[in-house]
């Protein structure tokens, strides 16, 4: 008898592989039965996985350390097993912003579009107006790569412009209502927002972190040491599922199939697009292909790296206020679990990395890297402004960041 996990989701693209690995049969070959359970806003996702109305979430990888450290509310450690996509995010600003910032049929250079945008910032500030950004969480990888994107061209977060919360279903109504200049939402509600002329994509997040971390698979620890077994069969399962989703083949069953009134309820066409690594950014204009724009499978992309996790605590640190600490660091990185994804993956086609933690944004081009089993090549993992993190100098690296 198939093993029940509920699992609590957003309608996004990003939410794909526990989708098709219901759709596609996958979980029911490892025999496991997913009731996949669809909400509206980050916060009740989380709420619904700590009060035990689901055993694991689809979950803004931030959110999973924050929870753990009691941020914002008692603490609940919990557990990232399996990485559901690097980026696929993009920046979405109001039209007459965008035209202001340079961005006409293509997606800028951050460093560029960002110094115009520091131009339109300054102009708004001085006139008592300043600009008013969209993100889907305060812990969320939008949260952070807006700000790092912001702050590294000149333009100070909380100061020069305001950021609020707005659940990513809403993002685009947001931009329309005047609520917000731009937002900072993963697919396909930039596309939305295109599609009904009120704002242009600018760039994409894999702009400003090449590979950066994004939605992962989040349990409460006591539920994963619970139920260890299904979950790694739950891993093997959304591996099946992330191959599949990237054969060109699938892309129209696939973006059909998410589409449904039970997941993300939209346009399959603008699903597709977001599958396929195309663009629409603004009405009427021509479709941009942008490579590895929400990346999958390849180049281990699933697993939990813990080197992300401590750049996410970097972050926290930074834009929380927040003196660094050892001993939370340490918790941020132990919330990874690189162990249960090999435990999972050992012994099957599935490549495996040799180490758990990597310098971040050190590749600029292909690198050939050791591994436990099969071969692995990664690509460029770049910063847009040529930083690199080094996990061994946290507290450096906080520093150097001011």
């Amino acid at each position: 008898m198939a093993e029940e996990l509920t699992i609590g989701f957003l309608p996004l693209v990003d939410g794909c592989l526990p989708i098709l690995a219901r759709e596609h049969g996958f979980a029911e070959d490892e025999g496991v039965s997913l009731n996949l359970v669809k909400d509206v806003s980050w916060a009740t996702v989380l709420d619904r996985l700590l009060y035990g109305h689901s055993d694991a979430a689809h979950m803004v990888a931030p959110l999973a350390i924050a929870t753990t450290l009691g941020r914002g509310r008692p603490a609940q450690p919990l557990s990232v097993p399996f990485v559901l996509g690097l980026n696929g995010n993009a920046i979405t600003l109001r039209s007459d912003i965008a035209r202001l910032v340079g961005a006409e049929g293509k997606l800028g250079d951050p460093a560029k579009v960002g110094a115009a945008l520091a131009e339109v910032v300054r102009e708004r500030a001085a006139a008592g107006s300043p600009l008013r950004f969209g993100v889907v969480h305060r812990y969320s990888s939008h949260n952070y790569m807006l700000r790092y994107w912001l702050a590294a061209c000149g333009i100070m977060p909380d100061r020069d412009v305001e950021i609020t919360t707005v659940p990513p279903p809403f993002c685009a109504d947001a931009l329309e209502a005047g609520e917000v200049d731009g937002i900072c939402v993963g697919e396909p509600w930039n596309s939305v927002a295109v599609e009904r002329g009120v704002g242009q994509i600018v760039l994409a997040t894999a702009q400003v972190w090449r590979r950066g971390v994004e939605k992962v698979l989040a349990l409460r620890e006591p539920v994963l040491a619970e139920k260890r077994g299904t979950v790694e069969r739950l891993i093997r399962a959304m591996c099946r599922a992330g191959k599949h989703f990237v054969d060109p083949a699938n892309w129209e069953a696939n973006a059909a199939i998410l589409a449904r009134a039970e997941y993300l309820d939209g346009d399959p066409v603008l699903i597709r697009r977001a599958i396929s690594d195309q663009l629409l950014l603004a009405r009427g204009g021509e479709i941009v292909e942008y490579p590895d724009f929400m990346f999958q499978y390849r180049e281990a992309a699933n697993f939990p790296w813990v080197s992300q996790a401590e750049w996410l605590y970097t972050q926290m640190v930074r834009w929380d206020g927040l003196t660094f600490d050892s001993a939370n660091a340490e918790k941020a990185a132990r919330v990874f679990r690189p162990d249960v994804y090999r435990s999972a993956l050992i012994g099957t086609g599935e490549p495996l990395p040799g180490a758990s933690s990597k310098v971040e944004g050190s590749l600029r081009q292909k690198t050939s890297v050791s591994t436990q089993q099969g071969t692995m090549t990664l690509e460029s993992n770049a910063f847009f402004d040529g930083r690199v993190f080094d996990p061994s100098h946290l507290a450096e690296y906080i520093a150097q960041l001011g």
